[in-house]
């Protein structure tokens, strides 16, 4: 474990650091309050602290009480070392935070014990940590393709929106429908389909920047969105990903499957507030363009916004990118 060890007598702070490192231990030392929150406030989070009660300047409760007061960090198993042994002491410094106390003098032995006992409140936090992550990432994550899935997509655009408002930049979208997706599931089986899902999301996630985002919208749909993207630029993507999914055939076991997609692009300029479902509509309606035009392209729906009603107003004229 990372322990940080503050003491202002120097015998005392020797003999605990150098027993915590016989064990093992990553060890911080300080001699004051002071100079221990400074390496705190650098970043140098501890698993546990053991702080003494009276030192000069920030005394232990005192620093109990700033750590106890951050929010950006895991929680640290506090122990703290004093010689006050009346009750009303001892309830003053476990009301600041600590966790744990030693009355000096004390045996290194029952030092050990306390950590044993912290080790195992500190394993706990970063089990519960690690179990919060995983059910955060799983209410966000499609379960098939591992990229996001419709709600957290649609969360993405709505904070990228918000965004694109407040900082005057272009925010385009794409929506991505694999052509004939049917046929795959009736010819090769549902596995094979699920196989093909999951390999259009790599290929397509490989595509986008760093920051784009991609999820999966429907059954066999895709919504990326691309924030401080302009139109050209997003065709241009749209285009990349149509030859990416279509060029190379899935292969799985001795079958190629070629699949291809079909793709609606649109893109907001304006500084005003766009409802979310005006841009999807606007990507759904160049998107169906191309499924009534042959499939396999992508159209572009250009967003034109009046002053006077800036909602109302808002309509989409497609056009067609040729191939």
């Amino acid at each position: 474990m990372r322990i940080l060890v503050v003491d202002d007598d120097p015998l005392t702070l020797h003999m605990v650091v150098y027993r915590l490192r016989q064990c093992g231990h990553d060890v911080i030392s300080c001699a004051d309050g002071e100079a221990a929150w400074q390496v705190l406030e650098k970043g140098a989070m501890p698993n546990v602290a053991i702080l003494d009660w009276m030192m000069p300047g920030m005394n232990g409760p005192e620093l109990c009480q700033r750590i106890r007061g951050r929010s950006d960090c895991p929680y640290v198993y506090i122990v703290m070392l004093t010689g006050r042994n009346n009750p009303e002491d001892l309830i003053a410094g476990l009301d600041a935070g600590a966790d744990d106390y030693l009355t000096k003098p004390f045996h290194l032995g029952e030092l050990d014990a306390r950590l044993r006992a912290g080790k195992r409140i500190v394993d706990l936090q970063n089990e519960l940590i690690s179990a919060r992550e995983t059910l955060r990432i799983q209410a966000m994550q499609d379960s098939l393709t591992q990229i996001l899935n419709h709600g957290a997509i649609v969360d993405r655009l709505l904070r990228e929106i918000d965004r694109a408002h407040r900082e005057h930049q272009p925010l385009s979208l794409i929506l991505a429908d694999l052509d004939g997706f049917k046929s795959v599931n009736d010819s090769y089986g549902h596995v094979m389909g699920d196989q093909v899902l999951v390999e259009v999301a790599r290929r397509m996630r490989a595509c986008l920047r760093s920051y784009d985002a991609i999820g999966r919208y429907g059954g066999e749909e895709f919504l990326m969105v691309l924030p401080n993207s302009e139109a050209a630029q997003a065709v241009r993507l749209a285009e990349r990903i149509r030859v990416a999914v279509s060029q190379e055939p899935f292969r799985f076991r001795n079958l190629a499957i070629t699949v291809t997609v079909s793709q609606g692009v649109t893109t907001w300029t304006d500084p005003y507030p766009i409802p979310i479902e005006r841009l999807i509509q606007s990507a759904d309606g160049a998107l169906y363009l191309v499924k009534n035009s042959g499939r396999n392209g992508v159209e572009y729906a250009r967003f034109d916004v009046h002053a006077e009603d800036a909602f109302s107003s808002i309509t989409a004229t497609p056009t067609r990118v040729k191939q």
